[in-house]
């Protein structure tokens, strides 16, 4: 199943039209809309027992196997690249940095089952594990576990989602029409895969909209309740120690272009996969949004759609090709998703959407096709008055 080629969100609207994927055999329809002849309690006995089982080993296996990699990337840049004659160590650099960066989004993809209490049994144990290595990544863990928290519990909703919200129309920014064009896509991209995450943790921006500034490093912060405060000092305070430790080791050693070269790149490389990882997971001109009058939990969680990054989803530990299973059961460990997701999409039938399209290819359509959302066309009619889909036609 899957999407590719040119197919544009009107050619979508039509009954008998579905995108073919470029890496799959059958045909993606529009999700449906209508509420799921089926309920969650369904899904669930569909999945083996076991699958819901954390276990605290298997758990930890994962993060010593990523660091070792981490440790083993390290000493190649150190000791290795170094002795490379110039012309080798150009490209040993990007190796290096592209390697590092794949293995280091796979820790924050443990640091993030941390935060979904999927890691271990212990609550405590998560939160010790999540704050050291999500803090490692300069990443505030309990000021984003909360605000993700609340993404999962308001997935779909075009009012109450926390990331990666579309606009209506009217809503669209007076410089979109201008970016509407390759050029501007490309920048666009450029800009979001390089600047997003930073963006969206300081300033919320692609997130819902707050009555007043709302930003994840401020306890006071609309986004959090007041029973949330003191963890988001604790948070903040991760970060300062984090920095502060990567601050001494420059000063220490090689300086700033040293933390750089070794750090500061694959950690760039860690906040583009997070931004490429969830906005193809949450936007597709196949997926549905609802506003208030027809949004519920479940068919807003199975607004989202797994993908196929080939043998990255391995190292992604599949946050990639699982997400569908994650959003329905997110206590689940990752090491199970793989058997949960074939085990529930039997039941979930025409609900259940994958896309196998190659991934530049899938980020640069959902670019051009997924531009803001619009109500269906005949909902003045009565029917499916609060569903809403992408549509691209600036103009």
């Amino acid at each position: 199943m899957g999407a590719g080629g040119r197919m544009t969100v009107q050619e979508l609207e039509s009954k008998d039209t579905s995108i073919r994927s470029d890496g799959g055999d059958k045909s993606l329809h529009r999700s449906p809309t209508e509420k799921p002849p089926f309920a969650l309690s369904q899904i669930k006995k569909a999945i083996p027992p076991h699958c819901f089982q954390r276990s605290v080993l298997r758990s930890f296996s994962y993060v010593v196997h990523d660091l070792l990699l981490v440790g083993i990337f390290l000493y190649f840049a150190l000791a290795v690249i170094p002795m490379l004659p110039m012309a080798l160590a150009v490209v040993a650099w990007p190796l290096y940095w592209a390697a590092q960066g794949c293995v280091l989004t796979g820790v924050w993809v443990i640091a993030h089952e941390c935060g979904h209490h999927a890691f271990s049994d212990y609550s405590i144990l998560d939160d010790v594990v999540g704050l050291v290595l999500h803090s490692a990544l300069l990443v505030p863990y309990f000021s984003w576990k909360y605000s993700h928290r609340r993404h999962h519990s308001n997935t779909g909703s075009i009012e109450r989602d926390e990331v990666f919200v579309p606009k209506q129309k009217a809503a669209l920014l007076w410089y979109t029409k201008y970016l509407d064009n390759p050029l501007g896509r490309l920048l666009t991209i450029a800009v979001t895969l390089t600047l997003g995450w930073p963006l969206y943790l300081a300033f919320n921006v692609s997130g819902r909209a707050y009555p007043r500034f709302a930003s994840h490093f401020d306890p006071y912060s609309p986004i959090y309740s007041s029973r949330e405060r003191a963890q988001i000092f604790i948070s903040d305070a991760g970060l300062l120690a984090a920095a502060s430790a990567f601050f001494r080791l420059a000063s220490s050693h090689g300086g700033f272009w040293w933390l750089l070269r070794l750090y500061g790149v694959p950690l760039l490389i860690v906040n583009a996969w997070l931004v490429v990882i969830t906005y193809l997971q949450h936007t597709h001109p196949a997926l549905p949004h609802y506003d208030a009058t027809e949004w519920d939990w479940l068919r807003g969680a199975l607004a989202t759609i797994d993908r196929d990054y080939g043998l990255l989803n391995r190292v992604f530990h599949n946050i990639t090709d699982t997400h569908v299973a994650h959003h329905l059961f997110s206590t689940m460990p990752h090491y199970h998703a793989m058997e949960a997701t074939a085990a529930i999409k039997p039941v979930l039938g025409e609900y259940y959407q994958f896309d196998g399209t190659p991934l530049l290819k899938a980020l640069w359509r959902e670019a051009r096709e997924c531009v803001y959302v619009e109500a269906e066309a005949d909902a003045d009619a009565g029917k499916h008055q609060g569903v809403f889909w992408y549509r691209n036609e600036l103009l």
